[in-house]
């Protein structure tokens, strides 16, 4: 059984930048591809961005192209969400999450999930 905690979330300002954390314990790290997703108030959980076992392989939502990127630590059992020109409507509660992959594959499902940690982004 994989946990993942997040950390990192904070209230800033249009434009700041903020560095979301995502730990794992129970699992061997390399074997799990990782993901960020978001939920907005009053809206569906939404992808944010995801990256391979090895980190040679990132996808990410149109939305956050060009602001926000995942990277992942494999000696340390840490992902990362970087987000730069952060705006008002960046603001949700972000979750890491985790699931089992081959190669360079990034599942379509998810299996494991933290508890989220909430990003507000004032105008």
């Amino acid at each position: 059984q994989v946990q993942l905690v997040e950390s990192g979330g904070g209230l800033v300002q249009a434009g700041d930048s903020l560095r979301l954390s995502c730990a794992a314990s129970g699992g061997t790290f390399s074997n799990y591809a990782m993901g960020w997703f978001r939920r907005a108030p009053g809206k569906e959980r939404e992808f944010v961005a995801a990256i391979s076992r090895s980190g040679g392989r990132t996808d990410s939502a149109d939305s956050v192209k060009g602001r926000f990127t995942i990277s992942r630590d494999n000696a340390k059992n840490t992902v990362y969400l970087q987000m730069n020109s952060l705006k008002p409507e960046d603001t949700a509660v972000y979750y890491c999450a985790g699931g089992r992959s081959r190669g360079s594959e990034i599942p379509k499902d998810f299996a494991y999930w933290g508890q989220g940690t909430q990003v507000t982004v004032s105008s």
